[in-house]
């Protein structure tokens, strides 16, 4: 990370045209997965799913709420009395705790944690996409490299014969027409350079896009070696695999959902304690008593009053329309069953795939590799036989086209055995 870090210091110092950047393909990964906007919107869904499942919690425990209410009206006449509102106030409190609600309270928590592990799971699965994405990128973009180094050096072969056979034709020992068929190939070499050349720059642009840099930053892969990674024995367990596990939680989640619908046919318990304190209001006035003495009346109210109740709903009849959300809820649950049991066996297909195009690819590459060599040697022979005039010029070109083709073959299967690597590993869900 250091590393990484330094060679990014060293990106902002140099000129616009002269960007450089060395990484090897770990480095490439975390940059992808630092920068890439659609794991920063999973990891806002995970966070979100977490407080969803603090919210379901908090249903458990006892609610507390108050209030408080303000009275102004004007003066209201009582058989010769005035009962003043001025400045009356109301306060309560309520607690309320939910005894027992059909379940729907563990349903709900329980359909939490479920949401939870699937935006986990989906962020694992969005993970894995773009290490696949890095690593096809990567990886071309060495095969393409690869390939440049080569025809650069089938370039230097042909330049090298042309220079020989140009000194022979001075000595009248070749014709012009061997020199204008080794042009005739120089050309043909120099249009697949191009054309290799193009490609690098379409690649550069491809992994810059993926791992978030600039696209004026040219990306040096250090990691070159296309040598095969997974030699043990391959297995076809995709039990981790997250759109397998999403299936499967849909599946609990539905299932949730029966218990759910049936609990409406339940009753409710709830606990409610409540306190309630009023003041500041007056009753004032006179009146005569018996007597037919005057007496003035001047008295503030002022109290609270407690109480508690046990609240319990039961549902009698509803129109049939609960067991309509039951039976409509089983067949959302059979939907997902269904569901499952199809993408599992296509999962299974894309893994026994996987596996045998690893087969295939490691096939590919020892071929190659034989051909590879077989080439190298059947050019050194007809190297030598050129030099001593033992074979035609048409002979050693032929030599010098298998070379290529030999060399190009084996860049080609190192390439795309490493594709099929991280395949397989996204497949059986361990690309991580």
């Amino acid at each position: 990370m250091k590393r990484l870090i330094l060679s990014m210091i060293t990106i902002a110092t140099v000129g616009l045209h002269a960007q450089t950047l060395n990484l090897s393909l770990q480095e490439c990964r975390q940059l992808a997965l630092e920068h890439n906007e659609s794991l920063k919107a999973a990891e806002n869904a995970v966070n979100k799913a977490k407080l969803d499942r603090q919210i379901a919690f908090a249903q458990y425990l006892p609610k507390v709420d108050g209030s408080i209410t303000a009275l102004q009206m004007k003066d209201q006449d009582i058989i010769g009395m005035s009962l003043q509102t001025r400045g009356t106030y109301l306060a309560g409190i309520n607690i309320t705790l939910p005894l027992y609600v059909g379940g729907q309270l563990t349903a709900a928590n329980r359909l939490a944690k479920i949401g939870q592990t699937v935006s986990e799971e989906q962020q694992r699965k969005a993970r894995m996409q773009v290490i696949a994405d890095v690593d096809n990128a990567y990886y071309t973009l060495i095969s393409v490299q690869s390939k440049i180094k080569m025809l650069e050096a089938y370039a230097r072969q042909m330049q090298g014969l042309y220079d020989q056979v140009e000194l022979s034709v001075r000595v009248e020992m070749a014709t012009e027409n061997d020199l204008l068929r080794i042009a005739t190939k120089q050309n043909e070499i120099n249009y697949q350079l191009q054309k290799a050349n193009n490609g690098e720059q379409l690649c550069q642009l491809a992994l810059a896009n993926v791992i978030g840099t600039d696209f004026d930053v040219m990306v040096i892969p250090t990691d070159t070696l296309l040598e095969a990674s997974l030699t043990d024995e391959l297995s076809e367990d995709f039990s981790t695999r997250p759109d397998l596990i999403l299936l499967q939680q849909q599946v609990k989640a539905n299932e949730l959902q029966v218990k759910r619908a049936r609990s409406n046919y339940l009753p409710t318990v709830a606990l409610v304690g409540s306190y309630s304190h009023y003041d500041n209001l007056k009753l004032k006035g006179s009146f005569n008593n018996l007597s037919g003495m005057p007496l003035t009346v001047s008295h503030t109210f002022s109290g609270g009053n407690p109480y508690a109740l046990l609240s319990v709903q039961v549902p009698i009849f509803h129109w049939g329309a609960e067991l309509k959300k039951v039976k409509k809820a089983k067949l959302d649950l059979n939907d997902s069953q269904l569901q499952l049991e199809q993408n599992e066996r296509g999962m299974r297909i894309q893994v026994r795939q996987a596996v045998q195009n690893i087969t295939d690819g490691q096939r590919m590459v020892e071929t190659a590799t034989i051909g590879q060599k077989q080439a190298d040697e059947n050019l050194r022979v007809m190297r030598q036989k050129f030099d001593n005039q033992l074979c035609s010029m048409t002979d050693l070109l032929d030599a010098q086209s298998q070379w290529q083709q030999a060399r190009s073959n084996l860049i080609e299967a190192q390439t795309q055995l490493k594709i099929y690597e991280t395949e397989y590993l996204r497949v059986t869900g361990h690309l991580e």
